[in-house]
């Protein structure tokens, strides 16, 4: 039957085809006594041998997508599965006492796992843990005949239906054969929209219910600029999905001829429009779509991607081809933001009961914990910054004593290099995110010391509502123009300008095609977004005259009260 979910439209775009779930199955089992053991072994043979099968099926494919280094993690679930010692247990546990093949073999793993972990000074012996427990998983699913949801061997046309995508979720999927993904929860800046602008996927984020609705297999239509999914629509919604795509498709060939125009206004003021990426594969995205720069480079992407902390060197490599990438243009590289949503397996930090709230970004970086991994990636940067015109920017900074005290391991890390022989840029910008309202309200002392703002929203946004941007309980909360937010707004950029400096924003609303007449308006100097969002930001401005925006963003900070107000005025504006 057919059925229509709505959700946030997260990705534009739009796909039509089967749904593939990214949920983890139901892997309960009872145990029983059974009278064939040998059948039962035999079970567990089969079992074993599809396993080891779609094993080397992944280890192949990591190997190809990631390099061989990353698949060896999956030689050592090979090994477990072909140890004549643990299976020949798991039989002998089958015909000794007569039980179903599941309950064998998780009492006998079981015991490996406990005795392995209760080895807690050997790392060795942890990881073979961790690689038991996952091989133990992989052989119950299937003796259970369900599938466990693997994104990277997706090989057939789809869409990802999960109740959430994990950035490394989304790093695996394959833009040939993932058409669309849809989720129950999530927002317009949860990781996974951002990611999916990237990497131009049309995503339905927030439906609340889609996992509970649709089976592996059904038809999905997904129109990623309204934030509409159809299960199982018929023929004729199918067509006009199609057709919706047929408009957007010749929309973007129009946005297309502004790729090498410069970003100027009706009245002929020039803004910057910059890229946002997370690593230097994503310089592609930014040159097709004609970005003068890049507003901020997620780095934290070099950490999640790497089994251990990356090197200077592996460092050094990534930051020179983006500068050398842009050539000349300017690239805006924030420090290290792990936390919150952002966890490496090699990194331990505390459990939180707010992570959002808590140890992370900058936090960490200036903590003994992470000083040494920050300092390499000074280094890193300073090493890297002869290559092309460089901005560092530290990220979740609330005091000024955070900025200084990053400042100074900075200018430490700058001295040595220089005493080393070591060439460093002298023209290296230094800035601050604003996405704390601590430091939107203090901006004007901050302004004095830093090089330039760059304005996080996405955060900014959350914490001065004090609503998670994850949760759609408060979803009405995520006000970009609601008028508390955009005082907050000119608070910072006119204490930038009152001290001569620059201020962007690199939070989703730069792209926001609503909220850009505000922020041109304000006066934001730089305006960093996803790729795929800056032809249609330039098309926009090339319509609007900066003085009838100014007009717009003073009427918006002294007459509203709300955000409803702010986009009732609106209209008198924007056509």
């Amino acid at each position: 039957m057919t059925e229509m979910l709505k959700g946030i439209a997260a990705s534009d775009g739009v796909a039509v085809a089967k749904a593939y779930l990214l949920v983890q199955p139901d892997l309960s089992f009872t145990k029983v006594t059974v009278e064939d053991s040998q059948a039962e072994a035999a079970r567990l043979d089969d079992a074993l041998s599809k396993s080891s099968e779609e094993l080397q099926q992944i280890r192949n494919k990591a190997a190809e997508s990631l390099g061989e280094e990353e698949a060896q993690v999956f030689d050592a679930h090979l090994m477990v599965l072909s140890d004549p010692d643990m299976i020949g247990q798991i039989k002998q546990n089958i015909s000794d006492n007569k039980v179903n093949a599941e309950s064998a073999l998780k009492e006998v793993t079981d015991m490996y796992i406990g005795m392995f972990e209760a080895m807690e000074d050997n790392a060795y012996m942890q990881e073979r843990a961790a690689d038991i427990r996952d091989v133990a998983k992989r052989i119950l699913a299937h003796l259970l005949q369900v599938v466990l949801p693997n994104p990277s061997m997706i090989n057939e046309e789809v869409v990802v239906v999960a109740h959430d995508l994990t950035p490394s979720d989304t790093a695996q999927l394959d833009r040939n054969f993932v058409k669309a993904f849809v989720t129950d929860i999530g927002g317009r800046t949860s990781h996974s929209a951002i990611m999916a602008r990237s990497l131009e996927i049309p995503a339905i984020v927030g439906t609340g219910e889609i996992t509970a609705k649709v089976k592996a297999g059904d038809i999905l239509a997904v129109n990623g600029i309204e934030g509409d999914v159809i299960i199982h629509p018929t023929e004729d919604q199918k067509a006009n999905i199609v057709k919706i795509g047929e408009d957007y498709a010749a929309q973007k060939v129009e946005w297309e001829k502004l790729k090498h125009a410069e970003t100027v206004t009706a009245d002929g003021k020039h803004f910057e429009l910059a890229a946002n990426i997370g690593t230097p594969k994503d310089l592609t995205g930014a040159h097709n779509n004609g970005a003068e720069g890049v507003g901020l480079y997620r780095t934290e992407f070099l950490y999640m991607d790497s089994p251990d902390f990356p090197t200077e060197e592996d460092q050094y490599v990534a930051y020179k081809a983006v500068l050398e990438g842009m050539s000349g243009k300017p690239v805006v590289v924030r420090t290290m933001d792990i936390g919150g949503d952002k966890e490496l397996p090699y990194l331990q930090l505390p459990h939180e009961m707010n992570p959002f709230l808590g140890y992370r970004a900058l936090r960490i970086s200036l903590s003994s914990l992470g000083e040494d991994m920050f300092r390499t990636q000074l280094r890193a940067l300073l090493r890297a910054s002869v290559h092309g015109n460089l901005r560092i920017m530290f990220p979740m900074v609330a005091t000024l004593q955070e900025f200084r005290s990053a400042k100074k391991m900075y200018d430490e890390e700058k001295a040595k290099l220089v005493a080393e022989g070591v060439a460093v840029s002298d023209t290296i910008q230094v800035g601050i995110m604003i996405e704390i309202p601590a430091a939107a309200i203090l901006a004007d002392r901050f302004a004095k010391e830093v090089d330039f703002f760059s304005i996080g929203t996405n955060d900014l946004i959350q914490y001065t509502m004090a609503a998670d941007r994850m949760n759609e309980q408060v979803s009405y909360l995520y006000q970009p123009y609601n008028p508390s937010i955009l005082r907050l707004i000119k608070n910072v950029v006119d204490a930038a300008h009152a001290e001569g400096k620059w201020a962007g924003m690199c939070g989703e609303m730069a792209g926001d095609q609503t909220a850009v007449p505000l922020l041109m308006g304000i006066g934001l100097d730089e305006f960093s977004m996803s790729a795929t969002s800056i032809l249609k930001t330039r098309s926009l401005m090339k319509k609007l005259d900066t003085s009838k925006m100014k007009e717009f963003a003073d009427r918006a900070l002294t007459e509203c009260d709300t955000m409803e107000d702010v986009l009732e005025i609106m209209k008198e504006y924007i056509n």
